[in-house]
């Protein structure tokens, strides 16, 4: 079984040599394309900002770097500046970009969302407190809302851009074999904006014989609503993914 992973470049590359390196037969194929954002002057704003921000937050580890590729000079991460985040790998980047740990808050158990992530946050008094969101140009502004509602003046920083990728040969040959021996490969999304781009580059494809795996039921949908025939429900992770391109029961796992 062939596993095929979607995320942007990055992400994916570095998630396959992670599940290679257990005997998973992983290859890439980045489904999201990622740019630095037109305009660089709100993250520049944004760094300027920081002592008076109580939370930023980001959205994805594409967040996290493209907003600390404009670290200026010398800055460091105030003492009690919250960061949001809304997964593992989010956290890892912060890390990574030298962020405390005990300023790092994210969602606890295996659901990674915004939703999750509020109910780390929904305690805290928001009440004029100055919030900012780290995102690409777009997104959802569900948890926004929230803090909103709480009090909290939000505002939103554009970090990057996602579009539309340019499959070369290889992609395109490995997207031919996917939907000619379905049963041989089994894909990975980790966004709905990746199942909506799939739909783009293979409007005619019927993808009832092929299986898929997702970490949140809203891709999951996504999945079903585009054709695929199986698709489960599997924590984020190499190991449970790895577990799912073995035929191994996956952690969690939901019904078509």
């Amino acid at each position: 079984m062939r596993l095929i992973v979607t995320r942007p470049l990055d992400q994916a590359q570095s998630l396959v040599a992670e599940l290679r390196a257990t005997g998973v037969d992983a290859v890439a194929l980045p489904l999201i394309d990622i740019a630095a954002a037109a305009d660089p002057l709100p993250l520049q704003r944004a760094w300027r900002d920081l002592p008076a921000l109580a939370l930023l937050m980001f959205v994805s580890a594409n967040a996290v770097q493209h907003f600390m590729r404009l670290r200026p000079p010398g800055q460091t991460w105030p003492e009690a500046l919250l960061a949001g985040s809304t997964g593992p790998g989010t956290s890892a980047a912060l890390r990574a970009a030298g962020v405390p740990e005990a300023l790092i808050v994210e969602p606890l158990g295996q659901v990674f969302d915004s939703e999750a992530l509020w109910e780390r946050l929904r305690q805290r008094d928001w009440q004029g407190r100055r919030v900012a969101v780290v995102r690409g140009e777009g997104g959802r502004d569900w948890l926004a809302e929230q803090l909103g509602r709480c009090g909290a003046r939000v505002e939103f920083v554009a970090a990057y851009r996602r579009g539309l990728p340019r499959l070369d040969a290889a992609a395109q040959a490995l997207l031919d074999a996917a939907l000619a021996l379905p049963q041989q490969h089994l894909w990975s999304f980790s966004s709905s904006q990746a199942v909506a781009h799939l739909r783009l580059l293979r409007p005619a494809a019927n993808w009832s014989g092929c299986a898929a795996v997702a970490p949140h039921p809203r891709i999951a949908e996504a999945l079903r609503g585009l054709g695929f025939g199986q698709v489960r429900l599997v924590p984020v992770g190499a190991a449970a993914l790895a577990a799912s391109a073995r035929g191994g029961r996956p952690i969690q796992s939901s019904a078509s």
